[in-house]
């Protein structure tokens, strides 16, 4: 690994207001804007609640999303599988080491599992566009698992697709939020293993600092405004998924990693969500050792936003963007 930068960028922390920040030029409609406002009402006090619960409760509702079957695949195969010692949805039919595949590491505040109806489904539209098969690990929870179960599995999935044949370079590396946490740190265990980089990497949304409930800045400043995520019910998180360990880790807070040798990476968040400034600080550092970043925030919208294109008609161009970005680097590289 090479040395830190000489001045990487940290150390003030940004808000949007910054100049560096502009808002993707999208229209918003009414309708979108008025669920935002029902997630914001509704949504949100129940995650915090369940994040909140017992252990009991969470695995109740880990088993009622896990249950909620994909009802549009994209005309492709799903089917449940192991790959690398790791169960999850493969999407695509069979194996066909010919075809690029997309690792999909899906999010949930780390206690929840993929939701068939929207992981599968979002996953699945990319694949197709892509002429690509995808995988998304069904990675250990918490708090029945604490770090570094999940990621190991993640770890075990990417091997797996290797050892399967799949060339590195033709594997795009994606995940949201708590998969957006895992993604970065699967590049360093990558790094790490002397195994061959990915294509390219899409983390969306990612929480990149996992030792501060109060910081970054836009934690506190759209704690009251961001639709999905409870902020303050999140620090329970935390001790759920890292217990004693050290928080500061870059595997577990990204935002502290040596990002020399990362693959092309597009980042995406929300100027409405609490994780913006995660992924901005994240953002500077990852340019400051020399990785190749592109970096978009869109208004109005929910954390995770490109997930959710069955609520929100302008996601499709969110999703678009992202297949883009994969063809080009797939396209580069194969």
């Amino acid at each position: 690994m090479q040395n830190p930068p000489a001045s990487p960028s940290i150390a003030r922390l940004p808000t949007t207001e910054e100049a560096e920040i502009k808002l993707k030029p999208v229209r918003i409609s009414l309708r979108s804007r008025f669920i935002v406002w029902l997630l914001r009402r509704f949504l949100r006090p129940m995650l915090g609640r369940m994040i909140g619960g017992s252990d009991v409760k969470i695995a109740r509702t880990q088993l009622f999303l896990a249950a909620r079957v994909c009802k549009d695949s994209s005309g492709l195969a799903v089917d449940y599988r192991v790959i690398g010692r790791c169960p999850g949805h493969f999407i695509g039919g069979r194996h066909d080491i010919s075809k690029c595949v997309v690792l999909w590491l899906h999010g949930g505040a780390f206690i929840l599992p993929a939701v068939p109806d929207v992981h599968v489904r979002a996953v699945a539209r990319i694949c197709k566009e892509l002429d690509a098969v995808g995988f998304l690990p069904d990675y250990r929870l918490a708090p029945f698992n604490k770090y570094p179960a999940a990621l190991d599995d993640c770890e075990r999935a990417y091997r797996g697709l290797l050892e399967l044949g799949y060339a590195p370079q033709r594997i795009a590396l994606a995940g949201e939020s708590a998969g957006g946490n895992l993604m970065l740190g699967l590049l360093q265990r990558i790094r790490k293993a002397g195994l061959p980089m990915p294509s390219c990497g899409v983390p969306v949304s990612p929480g990149t600092e996992m030792g501060r409930i109060h910081g970054p800045p836009s934690r506190t400043l759209r704690m009251r405004q961001d639709p999905i995520l409870p902020m303050a019910a999140l620090a329970r998180v935390g001790e759920m998924y890292a217990g004693g360990m050290d928080t500061s880790d870059p595997e577990l807070s990204p935002m502290y990693a040596d990002c020399s040798g990362f693959p092309p990476l597009y980042l995406l968040a929300s100027d409405n969500e609490v994780l913006l400034d995660d992924t901005v600080l994240f953002a500077r550092n990852a340019k400051a050792w020399g990785v190749d970043v592109s970096f978009e925030v869109w208004p109005v919208l929910p954390h995770a936003f490109p997930l959710f294109a069955a609520w929100f008609p302008e996601v499709k161009q969110a999703q678009d963007d992202i297949i883009a970005f994969m063809r080009k680097h797939l396209g580069k590289q194969g």
